[in-house]
């Protein structure tokens, strides 16, 4: 009832056509896939409901672009390559709308993943394939040879005549028999979305659901119509052949069947040349002589191909489209990728290779996928199944990594020193050589000692200490400059359960008594090293917490200069240095009984330990 209801409108909008486009497609498992001058992109409903998205930039070799470019010879390389390419898009589809309960790989999938870096999907699909091509040249060119060998006493022509009407109807009843699946059923409807979708941009019509659906679902460029053409020549080739190499004198009709058989096989490429070529220049033409040609095609396609899509098919169409128009439009649109569940090893090996191209580490690949997967980065070479669930929390993840935000930023926390550390843009991200820091100083604390920590960032040093030192009755102060720091800091303390006060001051300027024990870990990056740092830091870190002025040596001069007033007799300063600096921190220290240096895991002299 709502089909005949728009259909009126979808009359009136097909004979409106404004900018016709090189754009076309193709229907894959609950999806479309479109391709442009440069690109090709497929979106796809995942079982979430969610439409994803995988775009690719279209790379030929320059043997590829000069066979485009010759007739009839571009027509074999376009079909070679639709093939290929339609084979693969559709294994990707299936791909995102797999199964998604499926269970872990057993021993024969973790064999096939060792030995020859496939899976178990890849391997059925490939001979999918090739039983389908089997099975194509099975029923569209042996079954018809077959039939009409089995007419006795048939003429010449007639035999021509029945082998022509036979591979038509073949061709018709499989389109038609192949309805009764439901998932063609449905793949038909993705089909009739592209189409919907290429006719409104086609005619001036804004791309959203509501308006696209009154389009018309036929269009001259299908590949419905360029497989009615290909049987329709066929037909004809295959009949001249046979005069030209007189197949027709062969008595011996198992000589007789082959011979015809090969003749059809090897005219395929010629075939699939001129039916290209025809459809082609039909395509440049929309009068009503050159509709005589198309409308058995277009007959097809509205008796058969095609079905009404609903408005949600037709969002997956649009998206695909929107995405291709994107692309060949603004040559630096990025590509994408569907996320799929799969393999750990292969998985993770792709997102290293992405994080190279980034510029970022590929240790940052392996955190993301043990914490995500809850597993141990020495266990992530494991051929375990990562589920489509999993993969979209790494991928969300995996993308904000590659914006440049750091990996400790976009978790939300991080281990130190056996406490969990909120972490985010108020402070910095505590360091592996941070956490020595802390450890020497948990390792100098005494029963009572009074503990200050200054330039505490997230609290990390304080928080850790007083978690370690529990049973040692210590008190222990936190202080920094910035306020937000301190609220950061002042939660890491509640979510660790451990008493830390917290004063804003800039070093000791609201800081009073006097202590055992001073720990610091200062801003120590010149300031004119700053803008060469990597991109994480510079970008995404406070660049209070990092510049320690001209030479980086500015708070340790003034922690020089004021600490005598807030350290005991025999109390220590536990100092952070930079690279190469400790010599020159060691000067501004003069006046002090001893001082003890150590170093990181790096072998770097990094730990300043000063008595006075």
């Amino acid at each position: 009832m709502a089909e005949n209801q728009t259909a009126p409108k979808a009359e009136k909008i097909k004979k409106r056509k404004k900018c016709p486009t090189y754009i076309g497609g193709q229907a894959v498992l609950e999806g479309v896939m479109m391709m442009g001058k440069t690109c090709m992109a497929t979106a796809v409903r995942d079982p979430d409901g969610e439409i994803q998205v995988e775009a690719k930039r279209l790379t030929r070799g320059k043997a590829a672009k000069t066979a485009s470019k010759i007739p009839f010879v571009r027509g074999v390389v376009n079909l070679f390559s639709s093939l290929v390419r339609g084979t693969k898009t559709l294994m990707r589809s299936a791909d995102v709308y797999g199964d998604e309960d499926s269970e872990e790989p057993g021993r024969f999938e973790n064999w096939l993943a060792n030995k020859f870096k496939i899976s178990v999907m890849d391997l059925v699909t490939t001979i999918s394939v090739f039983l389908g091509i089997m099975l194509a040249v099975g029923i569209f060119m042996v079954l018809p040879r077959l039939l009409v060998s089995l007419i006795p006493g048939l003429p010449l022509v007639w035999e021509y005549v029945m082998l022509a009407a036979i591979k038509l109807v073949i061709f018709i009843v499989y389109l038609g028999l192949i309805l009764i699946l439901k998932d063609i059923r449905r793949l038909y409807r993705y089909h009739g979305a592209e189409h919907k979708t290429i006719n409104a941009y086609e005619r001036g019509v804004e791309l959203v659901p509501e308006k696209v659906k009154e389009c018309s679902r036929i269009h001259d460029r299908c590949g419905t119509s360029f497989l009615f053409i290909v049987l329709i020549i066929n037909i004809v080739l295959i009949t001249l052949a046979s005069w030209v190499l007189r197949i027709y004198l062969i008595e011996n009709p198992v000589l007789k069947f082959f011979a015809n058989l090969g003749a059809e096989v090897v005219l395929l490429p010629l075939i699939a040349g001129v039916a290209y070529e025809i459809l082609k220049f039909f395509a440049k033409f929309d009068n009503k002589f050159v509709l005589i040609f198309k409308a058995p095609g277009m007959l097809l396609q509205k008796a058969l191909t095609t079905r009404e899509p609903d408005e949600e098919m037709l969002e997956v169409a649009i998206a695909a489209f929107k995405k291709v128009l994107e692309m060949d439009s603004d040559p630096d649109a990025p590509e994408s990728r569907f996320v799929t569940g799969g393999l750990l090893p292969k998985l993770l090996k792709q997102t290293k290779e992405d994080f190279a191209a980034a510029g970022i580490d590929g240790s940052d690949a392996e955190w993301i996928y043990a914490l995500s997967l809850g597993m141990k980065r020495s266990e992530l070479d494991k051929q375990r199944k990562v589920f489509s669930a999993e993969s979209k929390r790494i991928d969300k993840i995996v993308k904000e990594r590659l914006t440049g935000r750091p990996l400790w930023y976009i978790v939300g926390d991080t281990e130190f020193y056996g406490c969990t550390i909120k972490v985010d843009e108020r402070a910095l991200i505590p360091r592996p050589e941070t956490e020595l820091l802390a450890d020497i100083v948990a390792r100098s604390v005494e029963e009572g000692d009074r503990i200050l920590d200054l330039c505490t960032g997230s609290g990390c040093i304080a928080v850790s200490v007083a978690n370690a030192c529990r049973d040692k009755k210590i008190t222990v102060t936190a202080s920094d400059i910035s306020d937000a720091s301190i609220m950061l800091a002042k939660e890491n303390a509640a979510a660790n359960n451990v008493n830390v006060h917290f004063v804003v001051s800039d070093l000791f300027e609201r800081v009073y008594g006097r202590y055992n024990i001073i720990v610091c870990n200062p801003p120590y990056i010149k300031s004119g090293e700053i803008a060469h740092l990597q991109r994480e830091v510079r970008e995404h870190e406070p660049r209070i917490a990092l510049d320690g002025g001209k030479d980086g040596l500015d708070f340790y001069r003034r922690l020089a200069e004021d600490i005598k007033g807030y350290i005991m007799r025999g109390g220590m300063l536990i100092l952070e240095c930079g690279e190469g600096q400790v010599p020159e921190i060691l000067n501004i220290f003069s006046k002090r009984e001893y001082a003890m240096i150590m170093k990181d895991l790096n072998g770097v002299e990094r730990f300043v330990k000063i008595v006075f």
